[in-house]
């Protein structure tokens, strides 16, 4: 169905990368392995993703270049049947639900970049801490920066696959590698910056529990968006002589790769100024404007600091051009609309569920079960819908999907014979090892065992 390629292997891979990286490894990865000990969470991290992301993503990208349309066509057509699509349906209301409420994140970092323009971001602890609450508690900015954020992603994936998502992403992704090796530099240089180092690269293997096992997998699992059919749409854009399993190899340690630069940029400042590594998702609104305050003579704080916030809007951009890209190319495609009116689709559903998302943490307290909505949206997705989605889809694939064509597929058409050898390892992997791993996130999450 779809008749839209990437323009070049480069484009390809960077688009691709871009829809893992983003707040997932700047914000979240860097939160979590602080909670969980640092050095010895990194690498049971990276183990997984070897493990685990890797034979994931290739589940998706088999998935849609052999189906060669939107989530919904494509699943269905690797299942042999209609009721396979209802995969790539969930797919897409899991994506428009996370650019929602992540969307409300993501205007938080272009209000903040502003402001660090201003000069408003820097001050003591107390004042940005209320600077913060006041940004959230507002009635009416949140949601509109929101809305702001998501109609800048509806502007680059209206444009197309070549004109807009991959130019954006060749722009956007090296931009993004620049700024945080400059934060890297300016953060590692500092005195007392060696123990945030040790503490990122000298593992205490004490440290390790159930719980950080569960929590490398998750991050995992989270940070390369798996289950979400971002995957599996852009593969369909993908040329049939690409070779997937090299691509998949080279996005899985990009993505790692950002995941330890972000700890790199963090962790020594952190240390630095004496401030714990477990200060949790305030890290990066409140304590690190505090310690670009204490770290830096003002000046060089003011360029850090501005440096800092373009970095995270750059991050959650390259993460929601695709999960928008999912609903407009099955919208699009299935009910025969036009890419512009597919798009507005996915614009005003993903632009309520921003606001009612803002408001929830702000004076409306929309919620349920005691949380807000914004919470609420997080646990459905994090906990049932991203989950379920890629266990689905290593079942479809390791016992449902013809294996000539993940021959075909992983081969690239017999171009590729060195990657045979994979091929009794991924379907191991695929049957066995993938839906058990998240079998047991599944499980942990609603505390069965």
């Amino acid at each position: 169905m779809s008749q839209t390629n990437f323009g070049s292997k480069l484009g390809m891979i960077l688009a691709t990368a871009g829809s893992a990286v983003g707040l997932g490894n700047i914000w979240r990865f860097p939160t979590t392995a602080g909670e969980n000990g640092g050095a010895a969470f990194i690498i049971v991290y990276i183990l997984f993703t070897l493990l685990l992301g890797l034979p994931g993503m290739l589940s998706e990208f088999l998935v849609g270049r052999s189906g060669g349309g939107n989530a919904m066509h494509s699943y269905a057509k690797a299942g042999g049947n209609r009721l396979w699509g209802l995969t790539g349906i969930m797919g897409m209301v899991c994506s428009m639900i996370i650019l929602g409420f992540y969307s409300v994140v993501a205007g938080w970092c272009i209000f903040y970049l502003f402001q660090a323009v201003s000069d408003n971001v820097l001050g003591d602890k107390e004042f940005i801490q209320s600077e913060f609450n006041a940004l959230v508690s507002h009635p009416w900015l949140p949601s509109a920066i929101s809305v702001v954020f998501i109609l800048l992603t509806h502007a680059i994936v209206t444009r197309g696959v070549q004109r807009g998502i991959e130019k954006a992403s060749k722009t956007m992704m090296p931009m993004l590698f620049v700024l945080m090796l400059i934060l890297i530099g300016a953060s590692c240089s500092l005195s007392g910056a060696s123990e945030g180092l040790i503490f990122l690269f000298k593992p205490d293997f004490s440290k390790l529990s159930a719980d950080v096992l569960y929590e490398a997998i998750g991050q995992s699992f989270f940070s390369l968006s798996l289950g979400t059919a971002c995957l599996c749409t852009y593969a369909a854009y993908f040329r049939k002589e690409a070779d997937i399993f090299k691509s998949a190899m080279q996005i899985a340690g990009i993505d790692c790769g950002v995941a330890i630069m972000a700890g790199l940029m963090i962790f020594p400042a952190a240390f630095a100024v004496g401030l714990r590594p477990d200060a949790g998702p305030s890290l990066i609104f409140q304590t690190l404007p505090y310690v670009f305050q204490q770290a830096f003579p003002h000046t060089v704080a003011y360029v850090v600091s501005v440096i800092f916030f373009a970095l995270l809007t750059l991050a959650a951009l390259t993460s929601t051009i695709s999960m928008h890209e999912i609903g407009t190319s099955l919208l699009s495609e299935e009910l025969r609309r036009t890419r512009r009116c597919a798009a507005w689709t996915v614009t005003s559903f993903c632009c309520v569920i921003g606001i009612l998302s803002a408001l929830s943490m702000g004076p409306c307290r929309l919620g349920f079960f005691g949380q807000t909505l914004f919470d609420n949206f997080d646990a459905l997705t994090s906990n049932i819908l991203l989950p379920f989605g890629a266990f689905i889809t290593s079942l479809l694939v390791g016992w449902r999907m013809p294996k000539d064509v993940i021959m075909e597929e992983l081969t690239s058409g017999g171009r590729f014979h060195w990657a045979r050898w994979a091929f009794t390892m991924f379907l191991f992997l695929v049957r066995f090892f993938v839906p058990t791993c998240i079998a047991v996130i599944i499980l942990s999450r609603f505390n069965v065992i």
